[in-house]
């Protein structure tokens, strides 16, 4: 599929019902991983179940930009950054605090908590697959649903090497690198949005 995004833009309703569902599983997904981040008290939970927030804000924007103008779509991507930016700043300051201040994560709680984080955000990766080179608002729908796999896959492991340690240090270094994941993905996000309001201009 190109770049030029003409299948998303003839299907309006594809984009809802898609959005709609992502909106659902990652707002389930974050009352979920919170409550057992709280309960496990891992850093690298609590980091992903405030993404899934986040990432669920982002899909309720990008439903918002539908069918609107292209300056619209942007604009709603860019918002969507400046969510992904805040959550990663907010997780920074968790980790160093835990790091100062120490935490006990539950290896157990960990592995098995982020094996159904996974397999939510597979479905929606499978879900974004087709829009992924659609208009700015999809492909950052796409790149949060990517980044949410790769962070998912870092607490599993995290999960075993505090379990193999018994040590807090892995998951304070995995909630360290989803902050970078986080952040690296907002810099995606405006370098997208920002492209596109280039286009309207040229």
């Amino acid at each position: 599929m190109s770049n030029c995004g003409c299948h998303d833009e003839l299907d309006p309703e594809g984009q809802y019902k898609v959005l709609v569902t992502l909106l659902l599983i990652n707002g389930f997904m974050f009352l979920f991983e919170f409550i057992f981040a709280l309960i496990a008290d891992s850093t690298g939970l609590l980091a992903d179940s405030l993404d899934m927030l986040a990432d669920a804000m982002v899909y309720a924007i990008a439903i918002y930009a539908i069918g609107r103008s292209t300056l619209i779509k942007a604009n709603s991507a860019m918002l969507s950054g400046i969510f992904q930016m805040l959550l990663g700043f907010g997780v920074l300051f968790e980790v160093i605090r835990r790091f100062i201040f120490g935490s006990e994560p539950m290896s157990l709680f960990m592995i098995i908590i982020s094996l159904i984080a996974l397999t939510a955000n597979v479905i929606c990766l499978v879900l974004l697959s087709e829009h992924r080179d659609g208009e700015v608002h999809m492909r950052a729908s796409w790149i949060f649903s990517k980044n949410d796999v790769i962070a998912n896959l870092g607490v599993i492991t995290a999960g075993i090497l505090v379990a193999y340690f018994d040590s807090a240090l892995p998951d304070l270094i995995i909630g360290a690198i989803i902050v970078s994941v986080v952040l690296y993905g907002s810099y995606q996000i405006f370098r997208e949005a920002f492209n596109a309001r280039a286009d309207i201009t040229n």
